[in-house]
């Protein structure tokens, strides 16, 4: 995944679905630290960079 692609407002795919039943999330924040938000129901979650780069499936929009 070329991490130069992600900017603010990005949807990506996550390997692991969130609870609520969606996969699809938009980035909020970008930095050593990735901030993350549920495009169902607006959950928000931070994740380093390092983690994030491991869980993405891939990029949408």
């Amino acid at each position: 995944m070329n991490e130069n692609k992600i900017i603010v407002g990005s949807i990506v795919t996550m390997k692991k679905g969130h609870p609520c039943g969606e996969n699809l999330w938009e980035v909020i924040r970008v930095g050593a630290d990735m901030k993350l938000k549920c495009v169902k129901c607006s959950r928000i979650v931070m994740m380093p960079r390092v983690e994030f780069n491991k869980k993405i499936k891939k990029f949408v929009k």
